[in-house]
């Protein structure tokens, strides 16, 4: 009986060893990332002249944490009007190939960051995507 009481104690000590492991890497591990989507989709008018010209982007937010994440959400209406006023100033050089796309991608991230920092004291945002982008 003794015996079968210290293999049973034996083979109990890994587990908790285990346990105790997880635990230190939750501790340790780096935030959690996420993805926060502008639902619906960015749709305005761009450039000057008098043919109407529309762009429609389907963005989301790279942010680390869910905290970050619950405070993106609530800034989403200030978050949008900052993109769609961006989207508006801008030309058919502007929108014309991926350099120049990849360009605009940088200077919207830019431009949340800064209204994330004004507004939490932090950019809150590590990246934004555009999951789609049409222009007319």
């Amino acid at each position: 009986m003794k015996a079968w009481i210290l293999l049973l104690l034996a083979l109990s000590l890994p587990f908790s060893a285990l346990a105790n492991e997880e635990e230190e890497g939750k501790e340790g591990e780096a935030p959690k990332v996420a993805y926060v989507n502008l639902v619906p989709a960015l749709v305005g008018n761009y450039g000057a002249g008098p043919r109407l010209k529309v762009f429609k982007a389907d963005i989301a937010l790279r942010v680390s944490g869910s905290e970050a994440q619950e405070r993106v959400e609530h800034h989403e209406p200030l978050i949008r009007n900052q993109l769609v006023m961006l989207f508006s100033q801008q030309t058919d050089e502007s929108l014309g190939n991926v350099e120049a796309k990849e360009r605009l991608r940088q200077e919207a991230l830019k431009q949340v960051q800064q209204v994330l920092s004004q507004e939490e004291g932090k950019p809150l945002v590590d990246d934004l995507l555009f999951n789609n982008l049409i222009v007319q």
